[in-house]
């Protein structure tokens, strides 16, 4: 790790007590490492974790995924969006990413703030006023927060079967080339350990995952 990294690492982590501090016990703010050299353990600070249920060491999360998978250019911060945890909270969060000088993602600082109560005392003031009852409070669109890489993996590969659109055991070798390549897109290969559950769950071999890696990505270039 180089001394600026350090440095930049170090400022997040004591801006992530700042601003803790000033926001108080529902505010959870999470340092991500994306030099880290275990790309399944990024957290390297994180304040308030009761929030979301993880701690130091922790993985990362679909966000991270996409940072170290994406084309940098194209990552872009992202403020003020929903996310939801296992337990049902629902979170306003925000990432944003910090760069090294040739503009490569180097770390990530996000802020995920506990609105449950905020939505919990909305929704008794519409039930007693009477007002808004054709929406809904808790947006069913949050983006879940996953509490490990396992936990993670087990989301991409479900999006993955929701994005073929019929269950595993009915999939055509092209859903599953679909769905494999899917996964490789998000990031889902860099967990460890990932492609033995992946293989298992889809039920094929090492040599036809990564054939089927392969396909979906020569079909996508043809797209471009």
């Amino acid at each position: 790790m180089s001394t600026q990294h350090e440095d930049q690492i170090d400022f997040l982590k004591r801006l992530a007590k700042g601003v803790a501090a000033q926001f108080g016990s529902r505010c959870e703010v999470v340092v991500h490492d994306l030099k880290s050299s275990d790309p399944s353990s990024t957290i390297v600070a994180i304040e308030n974790g009761s929030i979301s249920g993880r701690k130091l060491g922790d993985g990362p999360s679909y966000v991270v995924l996409q940072a170290l998978r994406t084309d940098p250019r194209k990552l872009h911060d992202k403020l003020a969006y929903l996310t939801k945890t296992e337990d049902g909270k629902v979170l306003r969060s925000s990432t944003i990413f910090f760069r090294d000088e040739d503009g490569t993602p180097s770390a990530i600082f996000a802020i995920n703030y506990d609105t449950t109560l905020d939505m919990a005392y909305l929704q008794y003031l519409q039930d007693f006023t009477m007002l808004g009852t054709e929406r809904e409070v808790t947006p069913a669109s949050a983006e879940p927060i996953p509490h490990n890489v396992s936990d993670l993996l087990d989301q991409l590969i479900q999006e993955s079967v929701q994005l073929v659109g019929k269950p595993v055991e009915l999939m055509s070798k092209e859903d599953k080339v679909r769905a494999i390549g899917f996964l490789n897109d998000t990031g889902a290969f860099l967990i460890t350990k990932s492609g033995d559950k992946v293989r298992k769950y889809f039920g094929i071999s090492k040599y036809t995952m990564y054939s089927y890696m392969e396909e979906a990505k020569q079909g996508k270039e043809a797209e471009e």
